[in-house]
């Protein structure tokens, strides 16, 4: 429809004047008879009133295919207007009627040679518009010479039809090498043509993520950035985004792209505006902070991003998310800026909610009474979600900037005297944050609180003053008689209330037992055996039994002194703020979620990272961190949570390959027993004995019946020995390993990425892992352990990480593996699943492994055994391959082979070509043997493998290419 409108738009040029309406209005029957002949008409008017009429008839959504051979004999015409309407109609019908469509191909190949280049254009144009088969191979010869036409409009229009065709048929546009013509076209003298060369090639290398299509290197940058000044803002979006996806050798030629990106900084469209700051915030990651260069691009960033929202809100929204971004990355950017993210009365909601957003995070000591000022102003506004937040917003402050605590709180009583409901209820929620954070402090304002106790009928304000009530209990006289008006109505509450309720009344309990005894034994009873919720369930039978047993313990456990809450708990978790960053100007960045969460289908979808900001300081797309030719291609993916999946990982055998001992016997310190809840054990708690009173504890000893058996269980066991760590591993030197590459992104598990690889050292099978925290916390207690595999791995140890993980620290582990565990045949046959536990939780992604590190060393073969066995295994089981691109000798190849346990039994010279003939044994006693033929001036070899499973021949041949070529 979007190519109907631009012809018909550009069709109003050539004369159609206002009356094109006349063609939409008529009704009547049997009009397919008349156009028809019309169509045939010898005058040429009367032919392009008829195409016309059959385009409006189209346009509206009639059929008139059966019209179609009438209006192709119309091709044949000098009249470029009555020739764009034609290519529109064949555009519509030639994938209905494909074999018709044939008829114009011939015009088509005559039109690409016409000597007006409109022409020439609309033809190759209209060519990557009909999707059908049957006719793209006639249309490369035309396609051919349009990419080398001598003008320019040709020539884009060209670019772009490659770009269409590739999407129809991808193996044709490589064997007819449109792609080489099309990276050719980058370094084309006009600037338009290079821009659509880049689009097109950003386009095709989006579906084939390893392709490296666009080859970016400091001389294509150059012509990329000189093509940037001169063609039109679409050109230079496409233009920078291809920029974007280039890593800098060095902070040089970083800043020296910086300094040719920054004009786009005031250009007219913002689409340009956003894609220059993509570039130049990649780009700044490389630069020295005290170069004066950073200073002077962090002050011309800020002027452009203001101008942008004085744009409609439809605009300034898609701004601001993305300015949202941008000061979470470099808050000191905007600054000086505060004052354009002030509310207006005329704002759309959706601009008011993203501009306070803002505001907080640019708050500061420096600007807090400014911004308190306009909080406070807001909270008095009659849109109640904004004054909500407005509300919240004046918490965050008083979190984020401890100097200004004391005047946020008192804004916060004010707003309560208010008594409108909701800003009470939202009151009450942020300054239980407030005492989390400033604990001792404030606690002057509960008595406030208390007074609105009534009003408070949500869910989350009624839980956060639950909270307060139990969590300084001590301070307030009735609080017994606060906590049971809540309990009234307990299964009428919402989970959130009940659980705050459940854990306020226990807390109570503990800081004065001898009051409420009766009031936890009813909360007790009503979470464990009139409630259907299992997590209240849950909690109610973990705080009986604490409370049962050892009442020091649940005081420690409930009573223990909490962390206190960070100053931003909404800030984007650092590695997708990095992926996002790198897709400012995007949906990506006003979703704020990565183009894998919203993008569907096939295309791969590229992680991308900021430079400098990893720990080997390489991005994440540059070349040198893909995996090694010949590895298993594959990218290692995160597994997703499904349900046959974990159950294979939960039906593991979790003891350790090395245990044998029985587990320990339950400490009889766990058995619940009949112990009476209010009797001798918490004597140590009272200090008197409280135990003797029958009354007291009457029917509230041991647990109901009712409760779950797995609370009676041992705590030790199975995965205890998982979780045991110990031992340690030794890192002995050995044959080819590929490089690492990263197998859990740090999004996908809560900040912790691994990357690693695999390598076989004096005969023993490591798996080699580097470990990184970047989450805000401090990770320790790891330990690993496999599914079943098609080769049997399994941990030979523990994973050894010997000292907790600080936040952006990495550590290197070395994990030996054995191969006498559990065997399931894997697809592909080298995946291996993996689970992976911390103190924070616990994941799974899959990695593939070379087969070459099953390669044992007792694989060499007697020359007649060899012999006899190669004849034995049937020829059907004999798989070719050839290795593209190899420039060692026969000697070298079979030395290099070697140092993987690839034997070689014997070698002879056949006409100038030397054949290797070798073998290698599995860890399962699988033998492979192999047939190399290495010609001399010929970078081609050619391998026959032979095996009795010949299933694992795939990834024998992938192995040997790795080897020969690293």
């Amino acid at each position: 429809m979007q190519e109907w409108a631009n012809q018909l738009c550009e069709n109003r040029q050539f004369g159609s004047k206002m009356t094109d309406s006349k063609y939409f209005t008529t009704t009547k029957k049997g009009e397919i008879f008349e156009l028809k002949a019309e169509l045939n008409s010898d005058k040429k008017e009367k032919k392009k009133e008829a195409v016309k009429k059959v385009i409006a008839s189209m346009t509206v959504g009639k059929d008139v295919s059966a019209l179609f051979p009438d209006v192709v004999n119309c091709m044949q015409t000098d009249n470029l207007e009555l020739k764009k309407l034609v290519y529109l109609y064949l555009m519509n019908y030639a994938k209905s009627q494909p074999d018709m469509a044939i008829m114009a191909v011939n015009t088509f190949v005559k039109d690409c040679e016409d000597p007006n280049p409109l022409i020439r254009a609309l033809a190759v144009r209209t060519m990557g518009c009909i999707r059908v088969d049957k006719i793209t191979e006639y249309l490369c010869e035309p396609l051919r010479k349009c990419l080398k036409d001598e003008d320019p409009y040709v020539r884009k229009t060209a670019a772009v039809c490659v770009a269409k065709l590739h999407d129809i048929n991808a193996q044709l546009v490589e064997d007819q090498g449109f792609l080489d013509t099309l990276k050719d076209l980058i370094s084309d003298s006009n600037p338009m043509v290079v821009a659509n060369a880049v689009a097109a090639l950003s386009e095709i290398a989006e579906s084939h993520p390893n392709s490296n299509l666009l080859d970016l290197n400091p001389q294509t940058i150059n012509k990329l950035l000189t093509a940037l000044n001169e063609c039109t803002e679409w050109g230079q979006i496409f233009i920078l985004d291809c920029l974007a996806n280039y890593t800098p050798r060095d902070d040089r030629e970083s800043q020296s792209i910086c300094e040719r990106v920054t004009p786009r900084l005031s250009h007219a469209n913002s689409a340009v505006v956003l894609s220059a700051v993509k570039v130049l915030m990649k780009f700044m990651e490389m630069l020295p902070k005290d170069l004066d260069y950073y200073g002077t691009l962090l002050k011309k960033l800020a002027p452009p991003l203001v101008t942008l929202l004085s744009a409609e809100p439809e605009l300034q929204y898609v701004a601001l998310r993305n300015i949202n971004l941008i000061v979470q990355r470099r808050p000191e950017i905007l600054k000086h800026e505060m004052k354009v993210f002030f509310v207006k009365y005329n704002d759309p909601i959706y601009v008011k909610l993203e501009k306070l957003d803002i505001m907080i995070r640019l708050a500061s000591q420096a600007n807090i009474a400014q911004v308190l000022a306009e909080l406070k102003e807001y909270a008095t506004e009659v849109d109640v979600d904004f004054v909500r937040k407005a509300v919240r917003a004046i918490g965050r402050c008083a979190i984020k900037v401890e100097q200004s605590a004391e005047r946020c709180v008192s804004t916060l009583l004010d707003l309560i005297q208010t008594k409108v409901n909701y800003v009470v209820q939202e009151a009450i929620v942020v300054i239980k944050d407030i005492f989390r954070k400033y604990p001792n402090k404030y606690e002057s304002v509960i008595a406030t609180l208390c007074e609105n106790l009534d009003s408070l009928d949500e869910p989350e304000a009624r839980a956060a003053m639950i909270w307060i009530v139990g969590e300084y209990a001590e301070r307030i006289d009735n609080a017994d008689e606060l906590l049971e008006s809540f309990l009234e109505g307990f299964h009428d509450e919402s989970t959130q209330v009940q659980l705050q309720l459940l854990t306020a009344i226990v807390k109570l309990f503990l800081k004065k037992p001898t009051e409420t005894q009766e009031l936890v034994q009813q909360v007790l009873s009503l979470a464990t055996q009139d409630s259907d919720n299992p997590d209240l369930r849950d909690r109610g039978y973990i705080y009986w039994r604490l409370l049962s047993t050892d009442p020091v313990a649940a005081k420690e456990v409930v009573l223990a002194e909490k962390p206190l809450i960070s100053e931003e708990t909404d800030l984007i978790e650092p590695t997708l703020l990095e992926e996002l960053i790198c897709h400012i100007g995007t949906l990506a960045s006003v979703y704020h979620k990565p183009p894998s969460a919203f993008v569907e289908g096939s295309r791969g979808v590229q992680h991308k990272r900021l430079p400098g900001s990893g720990g080997s300081g390489e991005s994440v797309d540059s070349p040198e961190t893909g995996s090694a030719a010949g590895a298993p291609e594959a990218p290692p993916a995160v597994i997703p949570s499904q349900g046959d999946l974990l159950g294979d990982l939960l039906n593991l055998d979790l003891a350790p390959p090395t245990a044998t001992a029985a587990a320990p016997a339950p400490s009889s310190g766990l058995q619940m027993g009949a112990v009476d809840l209010l009797g001798g054990g918490l004597d140590s708690l009272l200090g008197g004995d409280l135990g003797g009173n029958p009354a007291m504890g009457a029917g509230f000893g041991a647990p109901p019946a009712a409760m779950p058996a797995s609370f009676a269980a041992p705590a030790s066991g199975g995965l205890d020995d998982l979780f045991d760590l110990g031992g340690g591993v030794g890192m002995p030197t050995g044959a080819y390993s590929p490089p690492k590459t990263v197998w859990l992104p740090a999004m996908k598990a809560k900040g912790l990425e691994i990357s690693g690889t695999f390598a076989r050292r004096a005969g023993v099978i490591q798996m080699e892992m580097t470990l990184t925290n970047k989450a805000m916390s401090v990770m320790t207690d790891f330990a690993v352990q496999f599914n079943r595999n098609s080769f049997g791995l399994a941990p030979a140890g523990p994973l050894q990480v010997l000292t907790p993980l600080s936040p952006n620290q990495s550590v290197e582990v070395s994990l030996p593996l054995s191969t006498v565990g559990p065997v399931m045949k894997m697809d592909p046959l080298t995946n291996l699943q993996v689970a992976i536990k911390n103190s924070i939780d616990v994941f799974y992604f899959s990695c593939q492994y070379p087969i070459s590190m099953l390669f044992v060393e007792d694989g060499k073969m007697e020359r007649q055994v060899f012999l006899a066995t190669w004849k034995d295994i049937p020829n059907e089981n004999e798989s070719q391959f050839q290795i593209k691109d190899c420039h060692l000798n026969s000697d070298a190849a079979s030395n290099k082979l070697q140092g993987s346990n690839v034997f070689t039994i014997a070698k002879r010279t056949v006409e100038g070509q030397d054949m290797l003939y070798q073998s290698m044994k599995l860890t399962n006693g699988i033998w492979v043997l192999a047939e190399l033929r290495v010609q001399a001036g010929n970078p081609n070899y050619a391998v026959s493998l032979k095996c009795r499973a010949p299933e694992v021949s795939q990834c024998v041949f992938q192995s040997y290419e790795a080897m020969l070529k690293n």
